[in-house]
């Protein structure tokens, strides 16, 4: 096992699958520079009108598809120069999504390192949600509330989502701590909030512009949560003395989705979630190649390997919750003991 990455890493240099693809990012960056003009033209054009939901909508998925490519240049996927990929990765994130990319960086380097490992991912560490049965044994208040029932209120709670990863940058930036490139997005922060949120309460009445910026932000966190929460959750949790190889530590805790192309560019390459944890700089395109080459090794291991359909995933996602917030519910709450308990 030791050497099944080293072994699988070779095949996918000699296939090429590491080499830069400008031109396929080059088209994705002027599709998405052509849908921001669209919902900017349609903001106009429409005016005091309701129907300016619809294009905050637009703008939510069109401020996540963003946030897929920021994603990618941070993984150095899309330039040949490491610190123009992180140019890039900066100005998509905090200038176009307005996430703080120091904080994200951060964040997502430590779950990359050890995936669904307790006390390392901070991807399974509390916010609102509980992901170990440790963590919702200790839920209190309405936090219990939600605990209990958390796998139903999961996809409710991302449309709260987006407000949480703006809040989370903001007071990364402002903490007290270092914080790389703070003057930098702190900028790229005012600069978009002057000509992707002023605008709408400038132009707009107060109520509608209110009801705008609700349904963009809405959108973005459901949209994002949707798209990152199939790839891990419900996955194999590792315990925090256990020891794993890379490659196995790697494919056990990771699920693909399905659908192929389409599915691709709806999720920005997250569905194929084990190829993206063995090679996160592997170009978008090259990723479905490398899910034979893994699979083929997976299978010569004896390794699981985990795809399912993006309903299915979420199923499970569902179920898994539930079967760990049945930890915050009391054994004995149930009508029948209630009634003996007054007695």
């Amino acid at each position: 096992m030791t050497k099944a990455f080293t072994d699988v890493s070779r095949v996918v240099r000699e296939s090429g699958l590491l080499r830069r693809t400008p031109w396929f990012y080059g088209l994705v960056g002027l599709a998405l520079i052509l849908a921001i003009g669209g919902c900017v033209t349609g903001f106009v054009l429409l005016g005091d009108s309701w129907f300016q939901l619809l294009i905050a909508a637009a703008l939510g998925i069109v401020f996540t598809q963003v946030a897929f490519l920021a994603h990618e240049a941070d993984h150095r996927q899309v330039l040949a120069s490491g610190p123009g990929n992180d140019r890039l990765a900066r100005f998509l994130a905090v200038g176009v999504v307005g996430m703080s990319l120091s904080w994200w960086t951060t964040k997502h380097a430590r779950h990359h390192s050890n995936p669904n490992k307790v006390g390392k991912d901070p991807d399974i560490e509390i916010d609102t949600i509980s992901f170990i049965e440790e963590d919702a044994a200790t839920a209190r208040g309405i936090r219990r509330f939600i605990t209990q029932r958390q796998g139903w209120l999961f996809f409710p709670l991302l449309l709260l989502e987006g407000l949480n990863l703006h809040a989370l940058s903001m007071r990364h930036l402002f903490s007290r701590g270092p914080v790389k490139k703070r003057a930098l997005e702190i900028t790229l922060i005012l600069a978009r909030f002057a000509i992707f949120v002023a605008p709408v309460f400038i132009f707009l009445p107060i109520g509608m512009a209110f009801a705008f910026f609700g349904v963009q932000v809405a959108v973005f966190g459901l949209y994002m949560g949707a798209s990152f929460a199939p790839n891990h959750k419900g996955m194999a949790i590792i315990a925090p003395d256990a020891k794993l190889d890379f490659f196995s530590k790697q494919v056990r805790t990771s699920r693909n989705i399905g659908g192929g192309w389409w599915a691709t560019w709806l999720m920005g390459g997250l569905n194929y979630q084990i190829e993206h944890h063995l090679f996160p700089n592997m170009p978008r395109p090259a990723l479905a190649r490398a899910r034979e080459i893994v699979k083929e090794q997976c299978a010569s291991l004896n390794v699981p390997y985990t795809e399912t359909s993006l309903w299915r995933s979420y199923a499970i996602v569902i179920d898994y919750l539930n079967r760990v917030g049945l930890a915050a519910r009391d054994p004995f709450d149930c009508p029948m003991v209630s009634e003996y308990r007054r007695a």
